[in-house]
């Protein structure tokens, strides 16, 4: 019978080394004492900050300071917790970690108010008497910019504490996927009984055998189903905290709310959707496409992961994976291909899957720390590419903590898919021309055309879901767990037109973790409409693309993310880079479908 090892079976070479972060956990500890005494010098600025240019600067640099320990403390104990979710020790480090951070948020909450009162010109004259205060420009902008959303010193305090009680949702539902819930093992075609996790639920679900494949699902769902309550009044409840918050800053929705912290205009957001709507078509194709690979007279719900090559899928080794990575980046320089396989090499990756470890995949770290990466490595060419895509946020940390101060070392999710879904991309690219085995091309490329798949019809798909459930709570409905299975099927059937629905896939919202933190998922898609664009012009210009592109990773957030993508060479205010993104997918369809 297949297990999941644990933790103390996989060797260190494998494992993460969060003692490049804290040596131990008493370390951390004195770390966060130090954070608790930074709250306190930081508080002592409180209506003052801006008596004079000396004063602001100073503010800002004892605020940097405490956001910076806080970063630490708070990655360490998440990280720590990711390990073994049902770890009572770092549950508890990772809730204190949480209330410090909320402690922090509050004790600075009265910095922004405060410059906000402030006239442009008097924030010019101050950087004119203090030159260290320049290089706070752009954030000054962010910051004045939000001026008509900013409440209260007092109000603002108040939402600041808050935070621990609005995100709670979505930690009752991260403990109740990650540590509570226990899915059954289903017998394989080979009699043995295979466990089914998050992690492996979309690897069982390639399976060859068709039967197989429907046990599964079944089994997946049906246990879901038990906890239907629940998930229901998590996500009713981050809905409703979402809606309250928008209001609490006068912003007419939650959607225009989460959209103007990066200055994305909500006309992107429709732009994508309404490009992707008129272009169903091409995703039906793929769907008829894997009805005929699989021989059936009608696509079912467990057939949407099969692959359109029914040959088994080849077995890729992390270090084979590895290799392929690093060889696949070799158009950004020799720069970024050498710090990335030196990533490799230096235990930023926690590769395997174990007992009760955090699920899925997700690149972290901070300003002071190297990366770290999360993976639950499958062997298989979609493992392969999900390393690929956090190394692409790794580097893209690696080069912006380099070249900005703290102030701008953070980016926008908007763009941080662009940089992931470029090393996909590359991968792609690579493997195509360079690999003579052609089961693993055929494999390759069905795996870019799942990425489209997933990336940029299904996350958008995602994106119509969070939009439709917000706008119920803001226009006063019930979001019930019987009015979510209706919505989402209503979706699900128009995106896979071809494909016969049942009442079990009504209940795959309540297995999307990202719905806890609303309209985040639309950046994917238009990360990879971005990256096709990118490594598109990398490919045919050459080294002045490759370091328009660098540049842009070296920006961190000194821009807004429009103008970051428009200097890197794509417009995302138009339609244009979806359109080629879906045109490209279309061709790749085309060119399997001659295959078959």
């Amino acid at each position: 019978m297949s297990s999941v090892p644990a933790r103390s079976d996989i060797d260190e070479e494998y494992k993460w080394d969060l003692a490049s972060l804290y040596a131990d956990d008493e370390a951390w500890d004195a770390a966060f004492e130090e954070a608790e005494e930074l709250i306190e010098d930081l508080a002592a600025y409180e209506g003052r900050a801006t008596d004079d240019a000396a004063t602001l600067r100073e503010t800002l640099e004892t605020y940097e300071e405490l956001m910076r320990t806080v970063s630490n403390v708070s990655a360490y104990a998440r990280m720590r917790r990711d390990e073994d979710t049902t770890d009572d020790t770092y549950q508890a480090l990772t809730a204190r970690s949480q209330s410090l951070s909320s402690d922090a948020s509050s004790a600075a909450s009265f910095l922004e108010p405060e410059l906000q009162a402030l006239d442009w010109a008097e924030i010019e004259a101050m950087i004119e008497e203090e030159p260290a205060l320049a290089d706070y420009e752009h954030y000054f902008d962010d910051v004045h910019r939000m001026r008509d959303h900013t409440r209260s010193t007092e109000v603002e305090n108040l939402l600041a504490e808050l935070g621990e009680v609005t995100g709670a949702p979505g930690e009752v539902y991260n403990m109740l996927a990650n540590a509570d819930m226990e899915f059954p093992t289903v017998e394989d075609p080979d009699g043995d009984q295979q466990p089914i996790t998050l992690n492996n639920f979309t690897t069982l679900q390639k399976h060859p055998d068709r039967e197989f494949r429907r046990r599964v699902y079944e089994a997946f769902y049906d246990e879901w189903e038990t906890v239907r309550n629940a998930v229901g009044t998590a996500y009713k409840n981050a809905v409703k905290a979402d809606v309250k918050l928008a209001q609490a800053r006068d912003y007419d929705t939650a959607r225009e709310a989460a959209l103007d912290g990066p200055n994305v205009p909500v006309e992107v957001y429709d732009t994508l959707v309404d490009t992707v709507h008129e272009n169903l078509d091409t995703l039906h194709h793929h769907a008829d496409l894997k009805r005929t690979a699989i021989g059936a007279d009608e696509l079912r719900m467990w057939d949407l992961y099969t692959p359109l090559v029914q040959e088994e899928s080849p077995e890729i080794e992390y270090e084979q994976a590895c290799e392929y990575v690093t060889e696949a980046v070799a158009p950004l320089g020799q720069d970024y291909q050498s710090r990335l396989a030196e990533g490799l090499e230096s235990r930023w990756v926690d590769v395997y899957e174990t007992k009760h470890k955090q699920s899925g995949a997700y690149s972290g770290g901070t300003y002071d720390s190297q990366p770290f990466i999360l993976m639950n490595y499958q062997d298989d060419v979609e493992s392969m590419y999900t390393l690929a895509h956090e190394l692409g946020h790794s580097l893209h940390s690696e080069y912006t903590s380099e070249e900005q101060p703290y102030v701008y070392s953070g980016y926008e999710i908007f763009v941080a898919e662009v940089a992931s879904t470029v090393n996909e991309t590359l991968l792609t690219h690579h493997l195509l021309e360079t690999v003579e085995d052609e089961r693993l091309r055929r494999h390759v490329l069905n795996e870019y055309l799942e990425r489209f798949r997933s990336t940029l019809y299904r996350q958008t798909m995602f994106a119509e879901f969070e939009h439709r459930t917000h706008e119920m709570v803001e226009a006063g409905e019930p979001l019930t767990p019987d009015r979510l299975d209706d919505l989402y099927a209503d979706l699900k059937g128009d995106y896979y037109e071809p494909a016969v629905l049942d009442d079990r896939i009504a209940r795959e919202w309540m297995r999307i973790p990202h719905f806890y933190r609303a309209f985040y998922v639309y950046q994917y898609a238009t990360g990879i409409s971005a990256a096709v664009a990118l490594v598109d012009g990398i490919l045919e210009e050459g080294e002045p693309a490759a370091q328009r592109y660098l540049d842009f990773l070296r920006s961190g957030s000194r821009q807004y993310p429009l103008e970051l993508l428009g200097e890197a060479g794509v417009d995302m205010a138009s339609p244009e880079p979806v359109q080629s993104a879906l045109d490209t997918y279309s061709e790749y369809l085309d060119e399997f479908e001659r295959l078959l």
